[in-house]
């Protein structure tokens, strides 16, 4: 299997767990053995970055240099209140303790910055050692970051520095992920960071784009997820389905569509999915949130734990499906390969024999191959009509709050 993640470590998680064990999210944690596992990570590339000693240093004399030129303006103001002091006291003590004013602030806000960022430092280290043992006691494997995860899902091929962090993996039954993600889009006043929570599962084999758009996270202005997907794709499936999920699916993929969303699938997905969306494409499937996943929280592990335990047992009646047109497309090709295949044998049709030895494909050539055609493999994007209506009606409103007065004089 081609490793989805390029540069991250092999994905080492053990065997499934049979329990489900949050102790190591609540237990104390010993401050050394938090070090020392931060330490290693960094010793071994995992962990890059992070608040060594010299960045600690770096950031002490940023925020010294900052003080000093408030403590410069501060002085000045404390000099005229010492002056005011000294003149009512008829001496100049007033005006000597205030002076002193400025380099105990200057003192106390440094102080207070190196106590915030060991604080920040040992948190961090705690949170990591806590989610390592957690993945451990659960059969599975701990990863402090990834950037650029390099999944197919929508939400990782959107903005820039793209980061997975705190991912927690285990391989069996099947390849699962848990983990947090962000990424920035726009610049400047615009810049703006996205936040996430993401479930990754690995697929038995291909299957065509489908979305499903939860109904109980939509905001105002509908759909919370990133991108706007054709309204010509969605697919109206039989019970109260729609109630909880806006399904997508590629133009002529709706029976398909149907074949992969049983009754008692569907049933799954209302049942412990309804507050996520969902995303199939390629050979994975994707749950999404805008929160964290991956956290010290049990009761959200509990959750996902449950969500990802309920949909497994049910992914391996989607190995079944193949792709027809993949099947006609191969048939096609074995058809019009044919005539090489007809070979002319001594005596026969040319020398006076019997007709050429027809070639016949085997049966397994006429079987779909694994993978969707290219139609069924994206979803067409859509136009957000709400969002480009709603940005026109702010910008003709500051048009008019601009212009209008000009014409009012």
């Amino acid at each position: 299997m081609t490793d989805p993640h390029p540069g991250a470590d092999p994905r080492s998680g053990t065997a499934g767990a049979s329990t489900f064990d949050a102790r190591p999210l609540a237990e104390p944690v010993p401050r050394a053995a938090a070090r020392a596992f931060a330490q290693e990570l960094r010793r071994t590339g995992r962990l890059p970055g992070g608040m060594t000693s010299s960045n600690m240093v770096v950031a002490i004399v940023v925020v010294a240099i900052v003080v000093v030129f408030g403590s410069v303006f501060l002085t000045m103001i404390t000099s005229i209140i010492g002056a005011f002091v000294s003149v009512a006291a008829g001496d100049g003590g007033g005006a000597v303790l205030f002076s002193f004013v400025p380099f105990v602030v200057m003192g106390v806000v440094i102080a207070l910055v190196i106590v915030g960022l060991l604080r920040g430092t040992r948190s961090g280290d705690e949170r990591r050692y806590r989610l390592d043992r957690f993945a451990r006691a659960n059969a599975m494997s701990y990863q402090p970051q990834l950037d650029n995860p390099g999944l197919p899902g929508m939400i990782f091929s959107i903005g820039s520095s793209r980061q997975s962090s705190d991912l927690v993996r285990g391989d069996r039954p099947r390849f699962v992920e848990f983990a947090n993600y962000r990424y920035t889009t726009g610049s400047g006043k615009n810049r703006q960071t996205h936040q996430w929570g993401y479930v990754a599962v690995k697929l038995d084999t291909p299957l065509p784009h489908i979305v499903l758009d939860a109904t109980s996270n939509n905001g105002l202005f509908g759909s919370n997820l990133p991108l706007t997907f054709d309204k010509d794709q969605r697919l109206s499936l039989e019970g109260d389905f729609d109630e909880y999920f806006s399904l997508y699916c590629p133009a002529d993929y709706e029976r398909d569509a149907l074949y992969l969303f049983t009754p008692d699938i569907m049933a799954r997905f209302i049942d412990n999915a309804a507050a996520l969306d969902v995303e199939i494409v390629d050979d994975w499937l994707f749950l999404y949130a805008r929160r964290d996943f991956s956290t010290l929280d049990p009761a959200t592990w509990a959750w996902l734990f449950s969500v990802v335990g309920a949909l497994l047992d049910k992914f391996a009646q989607w190995a079944r499906w193949h792709d027809e047109r993949l099947a006609a497309a191969a048939a096609a090709s074995v058809t019009d390969a044919a005539p090489l295949g007809s070979a002319a044998v001594p005596g026969g049709a040319g020398q006076g024999g019997a007709a050429s030895v027809p070639f016949h494909p085997p049966l397994d050539a006429l079987r779909p191959p694994p993978g969707v055609a290219p139609e069924g493999r994206r979803l067409q994007r859509g136009v957000p009509w709400v969002s480009v209506i709603v940005g026109g009606v702010v910008v003709l409103f500051w048009i008019l709050t601009q212009i209008g007065p000009a014409f009012l004089r």
